[in-house]
């Protein structure tokens, strides 16, 4: 089963093989098992397996046998390894870099919407120029506006934030609670990844 090219950067051959080098290369400090990263970017094992093969004759990534499981990494001796980490970060970091940053005390569920999370289900348009997020939780406004510093510190776009509560996201009475549940969203945190 192929999936078709990512609206997000359609240079890739697919959402598949886009979110498998976005895994490797935006953390290429670690390893990652074949199956672990199939449930990462929701691919059967078999179309995950041929995107690894693909990668591994280009000399893009590497791999290593460990008993039974085969682990992979990012190539960064490839001459492309730098442009092609800052393509990725530019285009799928979002969802890595703002689960990372927005992962404090209190954050429930944390959400990208708007043209971001958009073109990430495949929504056709012009690239993202900054990243919309909803925390959901008790937390710290001064925390929110700090992870929301970090995260366009790295990204290079601007991130806004936004706060309400487990029970404004669960009776959605607010406007733009309703707004971004009846439209593409991503839960980086909490909730189900695919949700949108």
């Amino acid at each position: 089963m192929r999936s078709q090219g990512p609206a997000l950067l359609p240079i890739f051959r697919s959402q598949h093989q886009a979110e498998l080098l976005m895994w490797l290369f935006l953390h290429p400090e670690q390893e990652y098992g074949v199956t672990e990263l199939a449930d990462r970017v929701r691919a059967p094992l078999s179309t995950l397996h041929r995107e690894v093969v693909r990668l591994e004759t280009a000399g893009l990534i590497s791999s290593r046998s460990l008993g039974r499981n085969r682990l992979l990494r990012a190539n960064l001796g490839h001459p492309a390894s730098r442009p092609l980490a800052e393509l990725l970060d530019l285009s799928f970091g979002p969802r890595v870099v703002v689960a990372d940053e927005f992962a404090m005390p209190g954050a429930e569920r944390v959400v990208i919407f708007g043209s971001w999370a958009a073109r990430y289900a495949g929504a056709v348009g012009p690239p993202p120029h900054d990243i919309d997020v909803l925390v959901v939780g008790d937390v710290d406004r001064a925390d929110v506006y700090e992870a929301a510093e970090r995260a366009q510190e790295r990204l290079g776009l601007e991130v806004n934030p936004v706060v309400r509560s487990p029970q404004e996201w669960r009776e959605p009475v607010d406007a733009l609670v309703a707004q971004i549940r009846s439209t593409a969203h991503t839960a980086v945190i909490g909730g189900d990844e695919g949700e949108g």
